[in-house]
């Protein structure tokens, strides 16, 4: 992530987490992951966006999943095999509700929150599949997710083999050397396709990746919802230590010294042999020194 010690950036918004829907949301959210891999993705998806707004109705946002549900499965009542319902799918979200990836203004944080995904029609990867997922779902048809490097698409289990689909690209379906000329365009020639980047991946790890897009974003804009993108991300995987070290160096920059320490020296006693030890003792003295000064 390549965080150092610094101020944070000041923000045009409340700080996340100041408010009590926003606190009621991450409670939300903690106890939507604790469950198994079978947690309901949507739902998730919009608990992270109602901690950025705190007004956000989950359960209006749910019901128009449902109504794109009800247009595919309308447009599907003839499918009779997994093209034929991808083809329903496809005509349903992109000729009918004119979803498209968003190539303009990609890293605007809007692209990450799946409300405004909903009602502007435009995301990135990540959360266009996680609609095509679940739309694909309500009408009884199995896609799961697929976290190319770079990149992220669906695919759909056949007995005939699997099929993949790319959402940002209005639901193109691609074989496995268009995934493989995917990766190395989005890679610029720097990633070769591997068989484990075609490997479905869970719903945690659906939501890892959509709140890493988020710590992207802010980690050099807006250090608060940095770390509350971090914070989120540790509630579905507690021992990450990358993001246990994160935690630190971003609570370090917006004050925190004292948890900062802690965090710091955490990572430090559970990746004793990291790459960045020494790194990271130096912050350890650095964030000791400032609170010297301070006091």
């Amino acid at each position: 992530m390549g965080l150092t010690v610094a101020s944070s950036a000041p923000s045009d918004f409340d700080h996340p987490m100041t408010t009590s829907p926003a606190r009621n949301a991450r409670s939300r959210f903690a106890e939507i992951v604790s469950a198994d891999e079978r947690v309901n993705l949507a739902e998730a998806a919009l608990v992270i966006a109602a901690e950025e707004y705190p007004r956000l109705d989950v359960e209006a946002y749910l019901e128009k999943l449902d109504l794109f549900g009800d247009i595919a499965r309308n447009q599907a009542a003839n499918a009779r095999d997994a093209m034929d319902f991808i083809s329903a799918i496809n005509t349903t979200l992109f000729e009918r509700l004119s979803f498209r990836g968003n190539r303009d203004a990609y890293y605007d944080p809007r692209n990450s929150f799946l409300n405004e995904v909903i009602d502007r029609r435009t995301g990135i990867p990540i959360t266009l599949t996680v609609i095509y997922i679940e739309v694909a779902r309500r009408i009884g048809f199995a896609v799961k997710g697929v976290g190319l490097p770079f990149h992220f698409i669906a695919k759909h289990e056949a007995e005939t083999g699997d099929i993949y689909i790319d959402p940002f690209n209005e639901g193109r379906v691609l074989g496995r050397n268009a995934c493989a000329e995917l990766v190395a365009n989005v890679s610029a020639d720097r990633v070769e396709l591997r068989n484990e980047h075609l490997t479905a991946v869970g719903n945690k790890q659906i939501l890892t990746r959509m709140l890493s897009n988020l710590v992207g974003i802010y980690s050099t804009t807006d250090r608060r919802r940095a770390l509350a993108a971090i914070e989120r991300v540790l509630l579905i995987n507690p021992g990450s230590t990358s993001h246990i070290r994160d935690r630190g160096l971003l609570l370090a920059s917006v004050g925190d010294s004292a948890t900062a320490i802690i965090e710091l020296e955490k990572y430090l006693t559970l990746a004793p042999q990291a790459a960045d030890c020494d790194v990271i003792r130096g912050q350890i003295k650095s964030i000791r020194q400032n609170q010297a000064k301070l006091n």
